[in-house]
């Protein structure tokens, strides 16, 4: 009797298949009849004992046409919900929760469809896999559309004092229902492909929380910029000798922290309040940076500023371009540097800071703040602070040692031969250096073009000795032949690995400043082992440097009393000039 009944069953759906003659409201109750049919009379024959029954198969497609629209349904019910709770303000749905009433309203809708699925109480495996992996597209549909919807306006809440915390909220409780919701539909039983998706899902909202928390802690650079200049002004009266008494110190510490403090305290207690505890975690890590970077940026290594107050702003390593602008502002008195008592209070200020986002135990972890790249590099920026230029400048040689890499496209080449002798008695350095030619210069002028090039010693105590020399100028030759050698001596206090040549070929202008064409730079260490080298150096337009090499120049840029310091900061920030008709 079944047998018949399945056949005409099977042929009948595969008719509706083809013309859908119902609503697919029709075809899942249909669907419920027939389970009931044979779960109550059918399953339990000898025929049909423990065997997957075809049924589940003849109404595959509707239950796919009813998920289809079920997804359309969920979006809709996601905007009414998203706009009903945007108009009552976003309100927390009790005291004890921290999130509003739409994350509610979602995953009940979405819980009732899933409620549905399971009461089918599918008998075959593959089918069930293939509902799944649909079902687990339309959560992943909702849930992404609710977090662009909240992304696109999160900025414009941003001064609303709890607002943003809400929607932060809001993003981490989806991902809390999104975990319950993995286990009910099976968990790590559940099919692979849907299992992967809804990972993939959890992951993106995790991003998206991240780049919130983002938003919200750049919200308060304005605010946070006025403490800390606040706090340079404080620090500016610390007067006294580097080896200060403790207590004395801590005393300066508190008085430049207070302006900061202030803020702090106000908003971190009402983020403690109304935050859940991972969203608190990320607004204190991007609160963090904010005030490690800010006190870098203003108080450590200020960037020089023109008198419209512009700022020159260094703000990577790629951008060196900019950095030509320096010898424009290299002749004025107006940037300071910290003196060591500053550096001192400085350094326990941070650790009050530290201990600050800390909270006990109650906020950041200590080996978080301690290996945050942003308190290694306002650390490593005040260790640096205090060195000599000279000290300063041999760190920069031996840590920078791909200034003249990567030239993909050289502006010309240079040949040159080095030669290095050591005096087997003094120990005193001495390096000849010939320029022997130019070759392939790219360089368009309307005028006279005259290039030569200048070879610059760099490294420590240099200050005394001669550091520069530059060939005859050979007039309008872009294979130009020199054949000049030049003598440096660099006496015993350092090995040649501090020390590197700064090759530049400049195009000579009478009455105003030669016009850099290209650069290249020659490790002294790489000529140590066999004493000479003679090769062709590729001409870039500008050095690369790190964080590293960055930070020491932004430091040497403030000294500028100190003639070695300012000529130094020249070379490093040449780069090549614009041509004439380019």
């Amino acid at each position: 009797m079944w047998n018949l009944f399945a056949q005409d069953m099977k042929y009948a759906m595969e008719e509706h298949e083809k013309h859908r003659l119902c609503k697919s409201a029709d075809y899942m109750n249909l669907h419920f009849k027939v389970k009931w049919l044979y779960n109550e009379y059918v399953c339990d024959l000898p025929p049909f004992e423990g065997k997957v029954p075809e049924y589940p198969a003849w109404f595959e497609q509707f239950v796919m046409q009813w998920l289809d629209e079920n997804e359309d349904v969920s979006l809709e019910f996601l905007h009414g919900a998203l706009e009903r709770d945007k108009k009552d303000g976003f309100q927390q749905t009790s005291e004890h929760a921290l999130f509003s009433c739409s994350v509610v309203d979602v995953f009940t809708q979405l819980n009732q469809s899933f409620e549905i699925l399971k009461k089918l109480e599918c008998p075959d495996p593959v089918i069930v896999a293939h509902y799944m992996r649909r079902f687990a597209k339309t959560i992943g549909k909702v849930l992404m559309q609710y977090a662009d919807i909240v992304s696109r306006s999160f900025q414009s809440y941003c001064f609303k004092e709890k607002l943003p915390c809400i929607l932060m909220n809001n993003i981490q409780q989806l991902r809390v229902q999104l975990e319950k919701m993995f286990e009910a539909m099976g968990g790590k039983e559940l099919d692979p492909e849907a299992s992967d998706s809804l990972k993939e899902l959890q992951v993106k909202l995790n991003n998206v929380l991240d780049e919130l928390s983002t938003v919200f802690g750049n919200s308060f650079q304005s605010r946070i910029d006025e403490c800390v200049k606040q706090m340079s002004d404080i620090l500016c009266q610390v007067k006294g000798a580097g080896n200060a008494p403790p207590n004395v110190v801590a005393q300066d510490a508190d008085n430049v922290l207070r302006p900061l403090m202030d803020f702090l305290d106000g908003n971190l207690t009402l983020f403690a309040a109304v935050c859940e505890k991972t969203v608190l975690k990320r607004v204190l890590k991007d609160l963090w940076r904010v005030v490690l970077n800010t006190l870098e940026k203003m108080i450590v290594l200020p960037p020089l500023t023109d008198h419209t107050g512009t700022q020159l702003i260094f703000s990577a390593a790629k951008e060196l371009g900019h950095l030509s602008k320096l010898k424009d502002h290299m002749v004025r008195e107006e940037t300071r540097s910290l003196t060591p008592k500053q550096c001192a209070v400085l350094e326990l200020a941070l650790d009050t800071i530290k201990q600050y986002f800390h909270a006990g135990g109650n906020g950041l972890k200590k080996t978080f703040l301690e290996k945050s790249p942003d308190l290694q590099s306002l650390r490593y920026a005040l260790s640096l602070y205090t060195q000599t230029t000279d000290t300063l400048i041999k760190t920069f040689v031996q840590t920078q040692t791909m200034q003249g890499s990567g030239v993909d496209d050289p502006v010309g080449e240079v040949s040159i031969q080095i030669d290095l002798y050591t005096h087997p008695g003094t120990g005193e350095h001495k390096v000849t250096v010939k320029v022997v030619a130019a070759n392939n210069l790219k360089w368009q002028t309307s005028g006279m073009f005259r290039p030569f090039v200048e070879v610059t010693m760099i490294g420590p105590h240099q200050s005394d000795k001669k550091r520069k020399f530059t060939t005859k100028s050979k007039s309008n030759n872009w294979a130009p032949k020199y054949n000049e050698t030049f003598h440096f001596l660099l006496g015993n206090e350092a090995g040649p690995d501090a020390y590197e040549l700064q090759i530049c070929v400049k195009d000579y202008c009478f009455a105003r400043e030669d016009r850099v064409l290209g650069i290249a730079v020659m490790q002294l260490r790489d000529v140590a082992d066999k004493g000479s080298c003679a090769c062709w150096c590729p001409l870039g337009r500008q050095v690369h440097m790190d964080d590293t090499g960055l930070t020491i120049l932004r430091i040497l840029s403030q000294r500028t009393n100190d003639e070695v310091a300012k000529e130094f900061v020249k070379l490093k920030s040449e780069s090549r000039s614009a041509e004439e008709g380019s």
